[in-house]
């Protein structure tokens, strides 16, 4: 193994503790604020990831798209949305826990087996000049449905987090079908200003 081998085992071992992690207190936390932020650190660890790959046009959407663009939406819709109430607890919260339990077990299971029987070995087939070129054809061609899947999912979670921030400006009382409901703000009280205290403040 020679430097430049070792630098990139130690690059790779660093962003795989950072991800791994980030991802755990994404999951782990109260705070749904911290738990986004630590979100854009489990992105940021995966386009370090594709720089170590020689990705670096993944690695760069990577971070414009996920880090730049989703986790700052994710965070002003929390925001946005994150009202402060008394924690109430549910009697079927354990049915929830539960399951979820299941599924994060299931999901490990899988990924593991993936991961185990897998022939892993190292590649040698010549990395193309136009990589950003072959992205775009796969995008347009193979995999076009869950690229245009995945911005309706991001439009329609937008458009919910605009929703219930609204919700709460919307009057109490019950509107007829036939009122129009009118929504003002108010007003700063004026205040009158004599004809010689107008002269002095200009002059």
């Amino acid at each position: 193994m020679n430097l430049a081998q070792g630098v990139q085992v130690v690059s790779f071992a660093i962003l795989a503790v950072m991800m791994i992690g980030a991802a755990l207190g994404v999951v782990l936390l109260d705070n749904i604020v911290y738990s986004a932020f630590l979100l854009g650190g489990v992105f940021a660890s995966i386009a370090g990831i594709y720089i170590l790959l020689n990705a670096d046009f993944v690695a760069a959407a990577q971070l414009l798209i996920y880090v730049g663009a989703v986790n700052v939406l994710i965070l002003f819709a929390i925001m946005l949305v994150n009202k402060r109430q008394n924690f109430v607890p549910f009697p079927t919260a354990w049915v929830r826990k539960a399951l979820t339990g299941v599924i994060s077990l299931g999901l490990f299971a899988l990924l593991s087996t993936m991961v185990l029987t897998t022939p892993w070995s190292q590649s040698t087939a010549v990395p193309t000049n136009n990589s950003i070129v072959v992205i775009g054809l796969h995008f347009f061609s193979d995999f076009l449905p869950p690229f245009e899947l995945a911005s309706i999912l991001l439009l329609i979670a937008m458009v919910g987090a605009i929703i219930l921030a609204r919700r709460e400006y919307l009057p109490d009382q019950a509107i007829s079908p036939n009122q129009q409901p009118v929504l003002t703000l108010p007003e700063r009280p004026r205040e009158l200003v004599s004809v010689g205290d107008a002269n002095r403040n200009i002059q």
